[in-house]
């Protein structure tokens, strides 16, 4: 044996690493799969009611279509290593949206809001390539925590100087244009929980002293974060906007458990909320006429005054059956004003049934595991509690909206997100795709043995 195959059996080669495929071209082909799907649906809900193909389906594709392939060109481009489901997730989930809002507008014709909503999806979609492009290292945000705080506090106190709406101040009116600044305040506070607790995890689960099984931390470490959460909370009360105090709450408590990996915190916040939503519910009429209306959903049909919107939603749902009546082909504007908001679920309930309502909320769920894949896979821990609080405020809000609108919880007046009339959700929501999917970018780049970000 020669010595240059000798020194090779001694050192063998080292076996080349596994690179870890970019998926662009997984992403482009479900992206077209949602343009599709959605434009199906735009003309199926068409041809039920008029016999014919929309006009405007055509245009409807070319525009959903444009969004996204320039997101996903800034996708490409700017986070090569990204997940491929979010993005294609949140074109389905707003082109579904943008076909159930058209086929209600069917049967209000003077009160047209999906013209509106494709605007707000195309201002959404702006802002995402804007996230993706701009920010090159999410870990800049960690650098302004306290900024973002004062902004979201900020935001969630502005709509009190106006009038409320539907019994509730948290919107700004201006004209024909309304905000709700409480949807923007929520990332804001995601990002704002998110470093800070990753500043002091480890005061939080280490210092403090037992009290029972739980372990608190001193109130110097804990204080400002349940001094900004309690502020929050507070101002939302006075706002009459308990579906986004709960919301806030929840993401508080999760957040607090992934910090530490400390389960009396979920059992101390479960408590809590329960302690507040009583005190509430007695408290403050708005919200104890919607626990009422969900104690006893059927109680203006006893009382001779026609159902009610929960018992109408009710109605839709048992109306759609396993497989629906079609899309057009449902009675879900009878829920009334709050049909392509709040009650958006019934038109999909309804007119997709049990199977295409299951599918929709196995998008959300597909959304949120993605998030917290992400997260999990990352070694900061300001990023793994970014993308962990991002997808708790998806799996949140659709679980506060759809327990609303089934019955299972009091309603509260939020917006599914994607699904329902809203311009400020819809923009939001995309914000917080963008988020992830620059987290995800770094946690699969650093898999792939390359430096963030």
């Amino acid at each position: 044996m020669t010595p240059a195959r000798s020194a090779a059996a001694a050192h063998p080669a080292a076996p080349a690493t596994a690179r870890l495929p970019r998926r662009r071209g997984v992403e482009l082909a479900l992206l077209v799969l949602a343009v599709l799907l959605s434009v199906y649906g735009y003309c199926a809900g068409g041809l039920a009611k008029s016999g014919t193909i929309p006009p405007g389906a055509a245009g409807y594709g070319a525009g959903l279509g444009g969004l996204a392939l320039l997101a996903h060109c800034a996708v490409r481009l700017r986070a090569p290593y990204a997940d491929p489901l979010p993005l294609p997730i949140g074109v389905l989930l707003n082109g579904l949206g943008l076909v159930l809002i058209y086929r209600l507008d069917l049967e209000t014709p003077g009160e047209s809001a999906a013209p509106a909503q494709l605007v707000w999806s195309t201002l959404g979609v702006t802002l995402f390539t804007l996230v993706v492009v701009v920010l090159r290292d999410y870990r800049w945000l960690q650098r302004y925590s306290y900024v973002w705080g004062a902004a979201a506090l900020a935001l969630l106190a502005l709509p009190i100087l106006f009038p409320p709406i539907n019994g509730a101040r948290i919107w700004i009116r201006l004209g024909g244009l309304s905000i709700q600044p409480g949807e923007f305040a929520k990332v804001l506070l995601a990002v704002f929980f998110a470093a800070y607790l990753a500043d002091h995890r480890n005061a939080l689960a280490y210092t403090g002293r037992r009290v029972w099984r739980l372990q608190l931390p001193t109130g110097r470490v804990l204080g400002p974060v349940v001094a900004i959460w309690l502020l929050s909370v507070g101002v939302l009360v006075l706002e009459r906007d308990l579906g986004t105090s709960l919301l806030f709450f929840g993401l508080f408590v999760v957040m607090l458990y992934v910090a530490t990996g400390r389960t009396g915190w979920i059992a101390l916040g479960l408590l809590l909320a329960a302690a507040g939503a009583v005190a509430v519910g007695w408290l403050e009429p708005h919200v104890h006429s919607r626990v009422q209306e969900w104690l006893h959903p059927f109680a203006s049909i006893e009382a001779g005054q026609g159902p009610g919107q929960v018992a109408q939603s009710l109605f839709s749902f048992a109306a759609g059956g396993v497989l629906g009546t079609g899309l057009g082909l449902g009675h879900s504007i009878l829920v009334g004003f709050a049909a392509k908001s709040d009650f958006i679920l019934a038109t999909a309930g309804e007119e997709l049934g049990l199977a295409g309502l299951s599918g929709v909320f196995l998008l959300y769920a597909l959304l949120v595991e993605r998030g917290y894949r992400a997260g999990l896979a990352l070694r900061d821990p300001f990023g793994r509690l970014l993308a962990v609080g991002l997808a708790s405020i998806v799996a949140l809000q659709v679980f506060v909206i759809a327990g609303g609108v089934t019955g299972l919880i009091p309603l509260t007046g939020m917006a599914m997100p994607f699904l329902a009339q809203g311009g400020s959700s819809v923009v939001t929501n995309w914000a917080i795709v963008a988020l992830l999917i620059r987290v995800s970018h770094v946690a699969r780049r650093q898999y792939d043995g390359k430096p963030a970000p």
